[in-house]
């Protein structure tokens, strides 16, 4: 029972965050002001921070199944890498929900309610994903190299991909498939269009945003894989990190066009996993390094972003 209890304390601590981002942050039918979301976002922030703690004492005292022998102190730095790691890599994820809102016409007051679902929904769907990737990891000789040069690909696909034709037809493949009406019908996922009951554009959004965050997943749970194989680590940190990202969205959103850079930023941290993944066996990195490459490249990104924009400002 003792080794369950880490995993039953860090849902528990995930259930009571959202119901009070849910309940007690976000008021019915009412927009958030940029007040409140930057509130929000150091409050989930925080929260991520404060749970590293816990990780300290899980593997003080134990409590944790702990595979891979780590020190307390260890384990730490390899949650805070890991959710950096996530963080960083799903930048990319809000320029595809902005887009989905978009396309789907989804107005700003019912855009929180499918963001907190989304996470619902990446509490199984990040699980399942992690637990196949780990027997993948520990049942195949030379997967970890395979995961590398996957985010290889990830990394130069995302660098030089600009056409958004696929994921229109994602799009286009979701709506056929469970008939998706373009109504929105107050926030209801179901409703009736000439006597029949269809779907709504809601639910075409919910159902879009859950797939591509499949698809992110399948880059950014490798690349946590360069970092360590702990399955409680690699979880509670793609959790929290994930939390944090969908609080930051309406704050976030609005500021994205501004940092032209970070988009480099993302790539050079894809390269720098997918090296680290490939060369496993052969070379380790402390995992400060990792750390420290992760803060200088997104600082770089926000660095050179902000330049470029006073540049463009400034009278010629």
């Amino acid at each position: 029972m003792s080794q369950w209890m880490p995993w039953i304390i860090l849902i528990g601590y995930v259930l009571i965050l959202l119901f009070i981002d849910f309940f007690v942050l976000h008021k019915k039918n009412e927009v958030p002001s940029v007040r409140q979301v930057a509130f929000e976002s150091i409050f989930f922030i925080a929260n991520a921070l404060i749970f590293s703690g816990l990780i300290y004492w899980f593997y003080e005292t134990g409590l944790v199944d702990n595979m891979n022998n780590l020190t307390p102190g260890n384990a730490i730095v390899k949650y805070l890498t890991g959710y950096a790691i996530e963080l960083s890599l799903s930048i990319d994820n809000l320029f595809v929900i902005a887009v989905i809102f978009a396309t789907f016409k989804v107005p700003d007051i019912h855009q929180h309610k499918l963001l907190f679902l989304g996470i619902l929904g990446a509490l199984v769907f990040r699980a399942i994903l992690i637990v196949l990737g780990l027997v993948l990891i520990n049942k195949i000789q030379g997967m970890t190299f395979i995961f590398g040069l996957f985010l290889l690909y990830t990394a130069f696909k995302m660098l030089f991909h600009k056409d958004d034709s696929e994921k229109e037809s994602k799009q286009n493949w979701i709506l056929k498939l469970f008939n998706i009406s373009n109504r929105i019908d107050g926030g209801k996922f179901r409703t009736k269009v000439n006597g029949k009951m269809v779907f709504t554009s809601l639910f075409g959004a919910l159902l879009t945003i859950e797939f591509t965050d499949l698809l992110f997943a399948l880059d950014s749970i490798p690349a946590i894989f360069a970092v360590t194989t702990d399955p409680f680590i690699v979880y509670s940190s793609n959790i929290f990190a994930i939390m944090g990202l969908r609080s930051m969205y309406f704050f976030l959103s609005k500021m994205l066009d501004k940092f032209a850079y970070l988009k480099y930023s993302v790539f050079v941290i894809l390269l720098f996993v997918a090296v680290k993944l490939m060369a496993a066996n052969y070379l380790h990195f402390p995992e400060w390094v990792s750390l420290a490459f992760i803060g200088l490249s997104l600082a770089s990104g926000v660095i050179f972003s902000l330049v470029k924009n006073r540049h463009n400002l400034s009278p010629h």
